[in-house]
């Protein structure tokens, strides 16, 4: 008979199938266990998917006595507790870099999208703007890539990747991180001053305590007025008010957002700007990337259930 693994966040049906052809899946649809499942089904449950942004509180924890082992599906784990975790002696699991080419891409897409206005000159086509010969502010020569100084905050798989297509872009790459890296950037010692030297402030890092708002107005302002930022991490990192606040006075020219401060996001005054590019959280998305993160997740599950330690253990 297959182990039972609780599904805890909400994920489209379409990627558990692989994982529910191995494991018998008690699917919450988000909701805590307590509200789906009565405590005799929560009893014995032993591991648990979950998605690694989404906050785990020690209720949902206390819930699932049996519990030794969480796999996040995807990079990201900052929802977790781990000295709680720790604490329970639950090993907790993800996918990493399973889903950083495609992240990456989507950083550069984002990048240049922003940088060329590319939301601006599409509506000019579709609004006859264009075959109408009217004049269009927003499409004022741009500054285009090469020879630009690209800030790469964060050197993990993503940031690397970030960086050697951006490099590939003619650019001149820099970064900071808490430590130094084998890569053939400089580094820069302190956020601020990565900031003071770029034109363009990529956002990377993974998200925790020491993150949180990170990228404040300070450092905006060090940015520059043709300064652009792009955010492909997680949004508690960069202040959003202050990001808004920077976009709306002219203080940097523009961003390319793929996560806020709170998701799904709502309309408000950050979507109402033209000089930014949105994205659904999407930056993962793609097919293999997908792909890539089951097998992950499938890893870990294996090895758990086998008595081994993790194949991907948060470390």
């Amino acid at each position: 008979m297959p182990h039972q693994v609780l599904i805890h966040s909400r994920f489209p049906k379409a990627l558990m199938v692989r994982i529910g052809e191995r494991y018998d899946l008690l699917n919450g649809m988000g909701r805590p266990p307590r509200e789906s499942f009565t405590p005799e089904q929560l009893q014995s449950v032993r591991a648990m998917i979950t998605a690694g942004g989404q906050a785990l509180p020690p209720a949902v924890l206390d819930s699932l006595p049996a519990l030794g082992a969480i796999v996040c599906y995807g990079t990201g784990y900052d929802g977790i507790d781990l000295a709680e975790t720790r604490r329970r002696n639950i090993a907790v699991g993800h996918s990493p870099a399973a889903n950083a080419a495609s992240v990456a891409d989507l950083a550069m897409t984002l990048l240049l999208a922003a940088m060329r206005r590319l939301l601006a000159a599409d509506d000019y086509v579709r609004s006859g703007g264009w075959s109408g010969a009217k004049p269009s502010p927003l499409l004022r020569h741009p500054r285009g890539m090469t020879g630009r100084r690209i800030g790469v905050y964060g050197m993990g798989e993503i940031g690397r990747r970030i960086a050697a297509r951006c490099a590939a872009f003619e650019t001149e790459v820099a970064y900071h991180s808490r430590s130094r890296h084998d890569v053939p950037y400089a580094h820069h010692a302190s956020l601020a001053g990565l900031a003071e030297w770029a034109d363009v402030l990529m956002v990377a890092v993974r998200a925790g305590a020491e993150t949180e708002h990170a990228v404040d107005a300070d450092i905006l302002r060090r940015l520059g007025p043709e300064g652009v930022i792009v955010n492909i991490a997680r949004g508690s990192v960069i202040d959003q008010a202050a990001l808004v606040a920077a976009l709306e006075g002219g203080v940097i020219a523009g961003a390319g957002l793929d996560v806020y401060a709170h998701e799904p996001h709502a309309p408000d005054a950050l979507t109402r700007l033209p000089n930014v590019v949105l994205t659904p959280h999407i930056g993962g998305h793609t097919v293999e990337s997908h792909v890539a993160m089951q097998d992950c997740v499938l890893a870990n599950l294996d090895a758990f259930f086998a008595g081994r330690p993790l194949a991907y253990p948060v470390k």
